[in-house]
C-alpha cells in the first residue's frame, strides 16, 4: 500500500531523475556564466529543491464516500444555549457550504443524553442564569421558537444583535463549566427534548447534512445491559416525524472505567448493538436505517481489544466501523508541535491497526474515522483554531484518503473549546476555509502520486519526503469548473524554505489553477483569519460566500510552494482516464 508520504516509483524514477538532471545543470550553468560561485559552494547543484511530480491516471488508487469529508457537532450545544441558535441564517450558510457531508451529534456526552418528550424547553434549559436571562433572553427564544413554527419547510431565523450577545455571556460563562468537565472527565447529565431534536434535524436539513444520532450506551439495567427504553422513545418521536436519521450508540467505550468506573468488554457492547439494532428493525420507518460504531477511541491496548471482541460478535451489524484520533493534548500543546512529522505520522499506525482487525471479521467493511481533531482536552486557545492547525488537517484527510478510510469527521463544526471550523461570533476560522476548498476542488477518487527529486544535499530521502506532503485526486465531477478528466492536487510544505515542483508525464504542458492558503495578519501560523491567492476571505454577508478566484499558472510553469503553505492546484484537461465517469 502506498502511504501518504512521497515515496518514489522505481519504475518512474530513472527516466523521471535524468530530466531532472538536465534541469538543474542547465540553471547552475546559466547561473554560473552570469556570477562566480561562492566559495565553499559545492559545484554541480543548485540550492534549491526541484520536485518532478506525476500521478497515474489510468485507474483510482482508492474511491471513498461522496460525503468524505464530514462534521461533528457536540451536545454541549444544549448546555450551553446554542442549539437555539442553529437556525442562524449565517450558521445554516456555513454548514451548506460542506454539504453534502455527515452530521454527527454526538462526543463524550452522548453517554449522559436523554430524551424526553417535551415540547416546551424554558422549563428543561440546562443551568440558570442571571435574571436577566430569565426575563428576556428566554422570552426572545420563545418569540423565535414560535416564528419559527409558522415558517414552512427550511426554518431560517434573524437573530438580534442584542440576543446573540446575550447568548455569548452566557456560554462564555458555561464554557468555563464545559473545559473543567471535559479535563477531570466527570460530565452531567443533558436533556434533549422534542423541541431541541426538532432543532437540530431543522439545522441538518438545511445545510443538506444527513443527522448520525449518538445514543446514550450508558444507560443499563443492573445486569450491566442496555437498557433501550430512552433510545427507543426517541426513535418512535423521530419515526413519527419521519427525520431521515442514522444510529449509533456510545461514544469511546473504552474510556467508560475512568469516566464512570465502569468496565464494558467488546463482546458485552456487542450484544448492546445487537439489541439496537432489533429495536431499529421493529421501528418501521427505520428498519433499513444505518448503524454505525463501536466508536472507540484512539487504538491502544485496551480498545484494540475491545473492537476485537465487538468485531466477533457484531461486526456485521453494523454499516462502518468507527474510531476516533486526537493528535495532542490541548493543554500542553505549542506551535511547534503542530508542525513535527512524528507527530503527523501518528495516524498511520492507528490506521492500520483498525483496517487490521477489520479485516480479520469483517473483509471489505467500510472504516470511519469518526471524530478527529488538533488535540484533546477541548483543544488550545489561539493555537488549534488558527492557521498552523490546518497543516494536522489537511494532512489527517490525505492519510486517510490513501489508507481508504470511507469518512473523515471533523470534530467539531461549531461548539465550545477551540476545536472547532467556527467561532461563536459565526465566524470561519482557517481549518473552515481549508475544508470548504477541499470539498470544491477534490473528488472521491484518489490517485497515486509518483515522485523524483534532486537537491545541494547527497541524500535527500525521508527529509524532503516527510516536510512535502502531495496528495492527488479526480477534481470534484460536481465543480462545474473543471471538465471531467482534470487532476487536483493539495500539497503541504512543512519546510521553512520554498519549494519547486515540475509536473511531468500525464500532467505536464498543462494549465494549472493555484488556491494557495496562507495565513493573514500580524499572527503568522496563528493567525485566525487566511488569504487566498494573497486576498483575505471573509464573507460578503450571512449568505454569500466570498468568490474563490484561482491564480492562474501557465503550460509549463512551475509550481512554487513558500515555505509553512497549503495549496490546492487543479491541473486542467488532463483527461484523465481514472477521472472522465463516474
Amino acid at each position: 500500500m502506498l502511504y501518504h508520504r512521497i515515496y518514489p516509483i522505481i519504475g518512474s524514477a530513472l527516466w523521471l531523475a535524468s530530466i531532472a538532471l538536465m534541469v538543474q545543470l542547465r540553471g547552475f550553468s546559466a547561473a554560473n556564466s552570469r556570477r562566480p560561485l561562492r566559495e565553499g559552494k559545492v559545484q554541480g547543484f543548485t540550492e534549491r529543491t526541484l520536485i518532478l511530480l506525476d500521478v497515474n491516471t489510468r485507474s483510482p488508487k482508492k474511491t471513498l464516500n461522496e460525503n468524505f469529508l464530514s462534521l461533528q457537532l457536540d451536545p454541549s450545544v444544549i448546555h450551553d444555549g446554542w442549539l437555539d441558535f442553529l437556525s442562524s441564517k449565517r450558521l445554516v450558510t456555513l454548514a451548506r457550504g460542506l454539504a453534502p457531508a455527515y452530521l454527527r451529534f454526538g462526543g463524550k456526552r452522548t453517554d449522559f443524553l436523554q430524551f424526553h418528550n417535551l415540547k416546551n424547553l424554558a422549563k428543561h434549559r440546562g443551568g440558570p442564569g442571571p435574571d436577566y436571562y430569565l426575563k428576556n433572553y428566554e422570552d426572545d427564544i420563545v418569540r423565535s421558537d414560535i416564528a419559527l413554527d409558522k415558517q414552512k419547510g427550511c426554518k431560517l431565523a434573524n437573530h438580534p444583535d442584542i440576543m446573540l450577545e446575550l447568548q455569548r455571556e452566557k456560554a462564555a460563562q458555561m464554557q468555563l463549566v464545559l473545559l473543567k468537565e471535559q479535563i477531570s472527565n466527570i460530565y452531567s447529565n443533558i436533556t434533549i427534548t422534542a423541541r431541541s431534536l426538532d432543532k437540530l434535524y431543522n439545522f441538518a436539513d438545511c445545510a443538506g447534512l444527513h443527522l448520525v444520532f449518538g445514543l446514550n450506551a450508558l444507560h443499563r439495567n443492573p445486569d450491566n445491559s442496555w437498557n433501550g427504553s430512552s433510545a427507543l422513545s426517541l426513535l418512535k418521536y423521530s419515526a413519527g416525524k419521519k427525520y431521515n436519521i442514522s444510529w449509533e450508540l456510545g461514544n469511546e467505550p473504552n474510556s467508560y472505567r475512568a469516566m464512570v468506573g465502569r468496565t464494558l468488554n467488546g463482546s458485552q457492547l456487542a450484544q448492546d448493538y445487537l439489541k439496537l439494532r432489533t429495536q431499529l428493525q421493529s421501528v418501521r420507518y427505520y428498519n433499513r436505517a444505518n448503524l454505525y460504531g463501536p466508536n472507540i477511541g484512539r487504538p491502544r491496548k485496551n480498545a484494540v481489544l475491545l473492537l476485537d471482541g465487538f468485531m466477533k460478535t457484531a461486526g456485521s451489524a453494523v454499516d462502518a466501523v468507527t474510531w476516533q484520533h486526537y493528535y495532542i493534548d490541548g493543554r500542553v500543546a505549542k506551535v511547534a508541535d503542530f508542525m513535527k512529522t512524528r507527530l503527523l505520522d501518528t495516524l498511520t499506525e492507528q490506521i492500520s491497526k483498525v483496517l487490521k482487525v477489520v479485516k480479520t471479521y469483517a473483509p471489505g467493511k467500510k472504516v470511519w474515522l469518526g471524530g478527529v481533531g488538533p488535540a484533546w482536552a477541548g483543544g488550545t486557545n489561539n493555537l488549534s483554531d488558527t492557521y498552523a492547525a490546518g497543516f494536522l488537517w489537511l494532512n489527517t484527510l490525505g492519510m486517510s484518503a490513501m489508507q481508504g478510510i470511507d469518512v473523515v469527521i471533523r470534530h467539531s463544526f461549531f461548539d465550545y473549546g477551540y476545536n472547532h471550523l467556527v467561532d461563536q461570533n459565526f465566524n470561519p476560522l482557517p481549518d473552515y476555509w481549508l475544508s470548504l476548498l477541499f470539498k470544491k476542488l477534490v473528488g472521491p477518487r484518489v490517485l497515486a502520486v509518483h515522485v523524483a527529486g534532486l537537491q545541494r544535499k547527497p541524500h535527500p530521502g525521508r527529509v524532503i519526503r516527510d516536510k512535502l506532503r502531495i496528495y492527488a485526486h479526480c477534481t470534484n465531477f460536481q465543480n462545474h469548473n473543471y471538465v471531467r478528466g482534470s487532476i487536483t492536487l493539495y500539497i503541504i510544505n512543512l519546510h521553512r524554505s520554498r519549494k519547486k515542483i515540475k509536473l511531468a508525464g500525464t500532467l505536464r504542458n498543462k494549465t494549472v489553477h493555484q488556491y494557495l492558503l496562507q495565513p493573514h495578519g500580524i499572527e503568522g501560523l496563528q493567525a485566525k483569519s487566511v488569504q487566498l491567492n494573497g486576498e483575505p476571505l471573509v464573507m460578503v454577508d450571512d449568505e454569500t460566500f466570498p468568490d474563490l478566484k484561482p491564480k492562474t499558472l501557465r503550460a509549463g510553469r512551475t509550481i512554487v510552494m513558500p515555505p509553512m503553505a497549503i495549496g490546492f492546484y487543479v491541473v486542467k484537461n488532463v483527461n484523465a482516464y481514472a477521472c472522465r465517469y463516474r
